[in-house]
């Protein structure tokens, strides 16, 4: 286990835990599990968070375009699922373009299909014979990001890779499989990336001397952690 985080890592947790939106406590998940950590991307709504996600998002991009194992592929367009992804997307677009000189299009899908205008369930630069890479925030079922690869798909693009702000790095309820090795089952291998991984909360606690909630935590870690 890595004993260092980067700097975008460092960040997110930080502001993530000034808005509330990590908390360390005792949280019943919809799986009937009690977790030590919650982290809810819906609180991630300032300018200086989105800033920080944002950041953390391309960074990871990056990263992972340029690793020497199982890289991400080159893309043309990000797609933000509705609602939450939306920010995401547009955000991170724009910090790609001013900061990595990695310049795509962005796309999101609607709730409900719209009738007049342009019509349709998406909006947005088209994905039709594009790769597109999806933004989540965290996989738990897997549900959110299937009906997102569906709504690409249908539209005639390729997703090649999913970035999520956190994986949670659990075993399903049959205590082997996990969400992360299911969507990857879909569009390959090592495509889905996460800028933090429960092993990153771990080390972050560590260092700041949160003994209590590390100890929660690795507990936590070991009966229900991907090993």
């Amino acid at each position: 286990m890595s004993t260092s985080l980067l700097s975008h890592q460092d960040e997110l947790i930080e502001h993530s835990m000034s808005v509330n939106a990590l908390k360390f406590g005792s949280f019943t998940l919809k799986s009937g599990r009690i977790s030590p950590y919650f982290f809810n991307a819906g609180l991630l709504s300032t300018g200086p968070i989105l800033a920080t996600l944002s950041n953390a998002y391309a960074s990871t991009i990056s990263l992972a375009l340029s690793s020497t194992t199982n890289p991400l592929p080159q893309f043309d367009v990000l797609f933000g699922p509705a609602y939450k992804g939306i920010p995401f997307a547009s955000t991170t677009a724009l910090v790609l373009h001013t900061t990595y000189n990695i310049d795509v299009g962005f796309a999101y899908d609607r709730k409900e299909v719209k009738d007049h205008g342009e019509g349709g369930m998406m909006v947005g630069v088209p994905v039709v014979g594009k790769r597109v890479v999806i933004l989540d925030d965290v996989m738990t079922s897997g549900k959110a990001v299937r009906g997102a690869i569906a709504m690409v798909q249908k539209n005639g693009g390729e997703v090649v890779g999913v970035i999520q702000a956190l994986d949670r790095e659990e075993v399903g309820q049959d205590g082997v499989s996990s969400t992360v090795r299911e969507i990857e089952g879909l569009i390959g291998e090592g495509r889905v990336k996460s800028i933090l991984k429960m092993r990153d909360l771990l080390v972050w606690l560590e260092k700041n001397g949160m003994s209590g909630e590390l100890e929660s935590m690795q507990k936590y870690w070991e009966k229900y952690g991907l090993k």
